[in-house]
Formats: C-alpha cells, sequence, structure tokens
C-alpha cells in the first residue's frame, strides 16, 4: 500500500484494466455449430481495412467440463456449450474517432453473431466485462439492474451470489462497474 500506513482501505478500489482506449472486447458462448455460410461472413469481419487489428479467440468446452453441474462453482457455462469466443479490437492510434471505429466494429460483430451464440440470456465471459451490457451506479445498484449483466455471467447462480454478498460485504465495499450488489 504505501510507507506511511495512512492509506484508506478505498485504495483498493484504484486499478484499472487496460489503458483507455486501446482496447474493445466482448465474449459469447456457443452450444450449437455455426453454418458454414456465417463463419464465411465472420471471417469478412477480420478482413476490415479500418481496424488495425481485430481479433477472435475460440476457446474449446466440453470433455470434463460436461460433468460438472452448473450450480456446483458460479461459473455456469459447463454442460452444453461447445465453445467461447471472444471479439477484440486493439489499436495504438490516439483519438477518438479511431477508438470509435474500433468498439464500433466489435458491437457489429457482435451483433452479426447474435443467431448463432447462446439465448435467453445471451451469456457472457466474467473476465472479458462488457460495459456495453450495463453498468451500476456508481458501484450501488438494484439487483434487478445488476440482473442485466449478473445473468449473462452467472446464469441461474446470480442469486445465490447477491445472496453470499450480502452476507460477507453487506456494505459493497469490493465493487466495480458490474460487480455482484447487495439485497440491502
Amino acid at each position: 500500500m504505501g510507507t506511511s500506513g495512512h492509506e484508506t482501505p478505498e485504495v483498493l478500489l484504484n486499478r484499472t484494466r487496460f489503458p483507455p482506449g486501446k482496447y474493445k472486447g466482448k465474449s459469447d458462448y456457443v452450444n450449437k455449430p455455426i453454418p458454414l455460410d456465417a463463419l464465411r461472413g465472420l471471417m469478412r469481419f477480420l478482413h476490415d481495412d479500418g481496424i488495425e487489428n481485430g481479433q477472435l479467440q475460440f476457446a474449446p468446452y466440453g470433455g470434463i467440463m460436461d460433468n460438472i453441474s452448473e450450480s456446483e462453482t458460479p461459473f455456469p457455462y459447463r454442460s452444453g456449450y461447445i465453445f467461447h469466443i471472444h471479439y477484440i479490437a486493439i489499436w495504438q492510434e490516439e483519438g477518438d474517432e479511431t477508438a470509435q471505429r474500433h468498439m464500433n466494429w466489435t458491437r457489429r460483430l457482435y451483433e452479426y453473431m447474435k443467431p448463432y451464440v447462446s439465448k435467453f440470456p445471451r451469456a457472457a465471459y466474467l473476465n472479458y466485462r462488457d460495459l456495453d451490457i450495463g453498468v451500476n451506479n456508481n458501484g450501488y445498484t438494484s439487483y434487478d439492474q445488476a440482473s442485466i449483466w449478473g445473468l449473462k455471467y452467472f446464469r441461474n447462480n446470480f442469486r445465490r451470489l447477491v445472496e453470499v454478498k450480502t452476507k460477507v460485504d453487506p456494505h459493497n465495499f469490493f465493487r466495480n462497474e458490474q460487480s455482484i450488489p447487495t439485497l440491502s
């Protein structure tokens, strides 16, 4: 923390992930094969000349993961999912126009994939925090509002995680833009 010993616990909340305006990511889970024509369309996104570094990362699922129930851990995406996709735009050039172009590319790609990915809810991977899904109100928000992203990240485990959070962190000290809220 520091050498003076006078830092407040709020110093733990002062953290960053990626340099602002240099990275945009979104994610999806896939539970049935993507048709060949859709994959061809997906490849067209990767050849967009206006994007410095557009990437797709595919993570295969299955195997032993199919034997772990959705409720056994907070991470629900086990059985029934064949892979996970991470859509990424990375850029070095400065400027709002460049940032907006890359963020829009990622959002268009995400929209394009809508018919081919999980539904009800459309799932997302927590570690690729997608603030397009929604954010809480200055660190505090209602269960209903947080359900918008909470159900995408945790499915049926979200309510249980909110109950645990309410017991162990009733004042919501440990929070971020999409943290699990308390019930109080």
